[in-house]
């Protein structure tokens, strides 16, 4: 199947690259590059990227911070990496527009799904950060919501892993890779693909999920274009 209107799910870490914090400018640039090939072909593309490179809210919990607190402090730090986003695919020639769900108005708009489809359908790269605005939420949660309020046709959740194993890939050798899944089979098998909100949510709304290795060149690609990579949950 291909896709003309996407929403892709980052996470903070991966932009560290090999880093133990922040951003890697290698990885941004070659991250930038795969999203600028897809808007090359006319893929109406927004973007939620997390935070955890350099906060995570219920990691500042666990060590002491107020909940609330903390959760604000990772919505900030989404804000950081998404204009981090916003300057290189500038600097690559690509239109962006960055909204944002918590309000600052000297560098993003307030995001509401008939704004960012407006952008979208004028071919700008929509980038939407601060979460969902409120904390207890992830930025799972976050890319679940924005992607039904732009009524995107998939959810791809780029990481490092290439889909949905049957265990940790990286620490069980033996595990397996589901090729597709519905979302009841997840559920049964307890399958740690996003968090239970965001699942839940595209459940519900018949938002299908494509877990990629988003650090494989030409994967993004290859998604859009209806090739069979990672696991798509549906």
């Amino acid at each position: 199947m291909t896709y003309n209107r996407i929403l892709l799910k980052l996470s903070g870490e991966a932009l560290m690259g090999k880093k133990h914090y922040g951003i890697d400018p290698n990885t941004l640039t070659a991250y930038c590059t795969e999203i600028a090939q897809v808007v090359e072909k006319g893929i109406q593309t927004a973007i939620v990227i997390g935070g955890g490179n350099i906060f995570r809210g219920l990691q500042g919990a666990a060590e002491g911070f107020d909940r609330v607190q903390g959760d604000y402090m990772g919505m900030l730090a989404t804000v950081i990496n998404s204009m981090a986003l916003q300057a290189e695919l500038e600097k690559q020639g690509v239109k962006v527009k960055l909204l944002s769900g918590l309000p600052i108005d000297r560098i993003a708009e307030s995001t509401s799904g008939r704004k960012a489809i407006d952008y979208l359908e004028r071919g700008y790269v929509v980038i939407i950060a601060g979460g969902t605005g409120n904390p207890f939420f992830t930025t799972d949660s976050a890319s679940a919501l924005r992607a039904v309020e732009i009524h995107a046709d998939v959810l791809l959740k780029g990481t490092r892993v290439d889909g949905v194993y049957t265990a940790d890939p990286e620490k069980d050798p033996t595990a397996l890779k589901y090729d597709t899944l519905s979302f009841d089979e997840a559920y049964e098998k307890n399958l740690k693909i996003m968090d239970m909100t965001a699942f839940t949510l595209c459940k519900e709304n018949r938002l299908p999920i494509l877990v990629f290795d988003m650090n494989t060149p030409g994967n993004l690609l290859k998604v859009v274009d209806g090739e069979k990579v990672g696991t798509l949950v549906e």
